[in-house]
């Protein structure tokens, strides 16, 4: 008997990002969650460690900032939204696929930088939960990370002297646009050597990896 087609879960839309910042905002204090914007950029940080980081370690650090203990039961509704996204960015990252970040812009004319803030904060705090990653040999590291450390405040990067004349080397986006096509090529570079794809793989995906020029960001919505 054959086997039903597997069926995509449908891409997040508005109202799931606002009920998924609702629930968000209902935990309890003195936890602090990550917005939207963090979580998302945390979530990639977490898919991009060399060996898959399981929910029971990847979940705490979304749901408080600090490390508090977490609830001993959260809601359903929130564990659902957030394994479809984690596994939405999976798959993208897996495949080399483009993927669209929550990146909102908040006010027109607003710095790239500044509108991209939250997601690359976001990411850094995964490689300080979960440093395995930054283990890895520190070359191919790079150029991808200081795309997306660019952003950040230099005084945040502490005895990081190489990475920070690896910045320094590049210009800031132009638009937004631009930094947000940066945000996703950077993931797809240190999958490429946290997540290395096997040689069917990568030549299934050398054709239609999606990169500036190939696939453009769809309109970041507004918060």
């Amino acid at each position: 008997m054959p086997t039903a087609p597997h069926r995509a879960d449908p891409a997040f839309s508005e109202a799931d990002l606002e009920r998924l910042q609702a629930l968000l905002d209902a935990l309890p204090a003195p936890l602090e969650p990550l917005d939207v914007s963090m979580l998302d950029g945390y979530l990639c940080g977490v898919l991009l460690q060399p060996e898959p980081v399981p929910l029971s370690a990847w979940l705490p650090p979304l749901l408080d900032s600090e490390g508090r203990p977490t609830p001993a039961r959260v809601d359903d509704e929130l564990l659902a939204l957030l394994r479809r996204r984690h596994k939405e960015l999976n798959v993208a990252i897996a495949g080399r696929q483009w993927f669209d970040p929550w990146v909102f812009e908040l006010e027109d004319g607003d710095d790239p930088s500044e509108t991209v803030l939250p997601w690359v904060a976001g990411f850094a705090h995964a490689l300080d939960a979960h440093p395995a990653l930054m283990r890895l040999p520190e070359e191919p590291l790079l150029e991808p990370l200081a795309a997306l450390y660019l952003h950040l405040d230099p005084d945040d990067l502490e005895d990081a002297d190489t990475l920070l004349e690896e910045i320094e080397s590049l210009e800031p986006p132009a638009d937004l646009e631009e930094a947000v096509e940066g945000l996703v090529s950077a993931v797809l570079m240190l999958a490429d050597v946290s997540r290395p794809l096997k040689p069917s793989a990568a030549s299934q995906t050398a054709g239609g990896r999606a990169g500036p020029g190939r696939s453009r960001p769809r309109q970041t919505g507004r918060r």
